[in-house]
């Protein structure tokens, strides 16, 4: 009789302890055994993240390093379609093993999930028109009375344009319409934007041009982000990153995605 009665106690132990192993388990040793990762990405921020509606399928910056992150893993990808809003709870309540798709560091966001070390970073440029580039060679050049700075009313970069520019006219439009619009149609001489935004309008647009490259203001780190409680991940991701920049690899998407 106690033999029968021990059985089933030691089979849900021995249940209990498997499954408490298995929320234990590192995603690391969980992405190795099902054989795949699962990357967040939006594909609504290029040259980062882009989706193709034709195919269906993701391209851009992160989209390439995730599929290099899988090879080196061993394993396969699987994109999931990540939104902004719901960045964070994505991360937490594990409906995806990291999130690759162009985020930006802050303190906010770093209260709640884990950042490996950054990848690359995103600045604040100015863009002209490629036939007053003469004039604004700096940012000091922008800074001066009569030159009108367009920007999109209640952005970041309008902040930035108040700071940066207080002699200079900030010509703020509503939304839809955009700084380099308003630049393009000569209703103003400067917009700014990140770097990586302006990456893409300079090929879009070839009478644009980034200035004063080497001056990139409002610098911030772009990283990936996983679960915070996650120390043996973190750790791989880590190192995963640092073996790559030391490589040049993301030198090479840079030049890739985010040409000058």
């Amino acid at each position: 009789m106690l033999r029968k009665f021990l059985l089933p106690v030691l089979f849900l132990a021995v249940a209990a302890t498997s499954a408490a192993q298995a929320q234990t388990k590192s995603r690391l040793n969980q992405i190795l055994e099902r054989g795949s990762i699962r990357v967040g990405t939006t594909g609504d921020f290029n040259p980062m993240s882009v989706r193709d509606p034709a195919t269906n399928s993701f391209k851009g910056f992160d989209v390439e390093a995730a599929e290099e992150l899988a090879k080196d893993m061993g394993v396969k990808v699987e994109f999931v379609q990540a939104e902004w809003p719901t960045l964070i709870a994505g991360v937490v309540s594990n409906k995806y093993d990291i999130f690759m798709g162009g985020s930006s560091m802050n303190m906010a966001r770093a209260r709640t999930v884990g950042f490996t070390l950054p990848y690359t970073e995103a600045g604040t440029l100015p863009l002209v028109l490629k036939d007053n580039a003469g004039k604004f060679k700096t940012w000091g050049d922008v800074n001066q009375a009569g030159v009108k700075v367009a920007v999109t009313l209640g952005t970041v970069f309008e902040e930035q344009a108040r700071m940066h520019f207080p002699k200079a006219q900030i010509v703020a439009v509503q939304p839809p319409a955009a700084g380099y619009q308003e630049v393009m149609a000569r209703r103003a001489d400067v917009t700014i934007t990140s770097n990586v935004e302006a990456s893409q309008l300079v090929q879009r647009y070839d009478q644009l041009v980034i200035t004063a490259r080497d001056e990139p203001r409002n610098r911030r780190p772009f990283a990936y982000m996983a679960a915070q409680d996650d120390v043996v991940w973190l750790n791989f991701l880590n190192s995963w990153v640092t073996m790559k920049k030391a490589d040049g690899y993301f030198e090479r998407l840079e030049a890739k995605w985010m040409p000058r």
